[in-house]
């Protein structure tokens, strides 16, 4: 091989390697990316779920209490006037008191109607996280076959494939761009 066509052919393998390596740093961060978006994703699922399950532990509470405060108004109005009916009064306003505060209390944030927006919340970040894991599966996708096509330009000698590399990178990269700002842009 001449000493000309050698040194044009080493340059180019040089260049194949730096894109390769640029394929590489880029597949690192959409892996590292994809990975804690999938542990976001299943530490929304986690919480909503617990978050939803109070949610229904304070339904419970609430309809018992409104179940047995209308229950012992009912059997009361046979009461006598007195001590003792006072005292059914105070118990059944006591209930439906705590079953009010069951269904809403903005102090704790654990009413029923304060769980279930927070459980909306958790659910939205939750599919935003999972929508981004699924763009950086594609972004990686698209960066380990460009990585593969520009390594077989170099054992090769065929440029082609490393232009088709780089395309493929450069698609990889837009869709790891897409994980962070427009995850769900691509159906996710």
């Amino acid at each position: 091989m001449p000493e000309a066509l050698e040194l044009e052919f080493n340059e180019r393998n040089k260049r194949i390697g730096i894109l390769i390596a640029i394929l590489a740093g880029i597949l690192a961060f959409t892996e590292a990316a994809g990975n804690n978006a999938s542990s976001d994703a299943l530490r929304g699922t986690i919480e909503a779920s617990n978050t939803w399950a109070f949610f229904q532990a304070k339904t419970i509470r609430m309809t018992t209490l409104r179940t047995q405060a209308d229950a012992l108004e009912l059997t009361s109005t046979q009461m006598p006037a007195g001590a003792r009916q006072d005292a059914v009064k105070k118990q059944i306003a006591d209930w439906r008191a705590t079953a009010e505060r069951y269904d809403s209390e903005p102090a704790t944030g654990e009413g029923r109607k304060e769980l279930s927006a927070k459980a909306k919340e958790i659910e939205a970040a939750r599919d935003e996280a999972a929508a981004a894991n699924s763009t950086y599966d594609l972004a990686s996708g698209a960066l380990q076959l460009g990585i593969l096509l520009a390594s077989a330009a170099v054992v090769t000698s065929v440029l082609w494939l490393a232009y088709i590399g780089a395309g493929l990178g450069v698609v990889g990269a837009l869709f790891g761009a897409f994980g962070i700002w427009a995850p769900h842009l691509l159906g996710g």
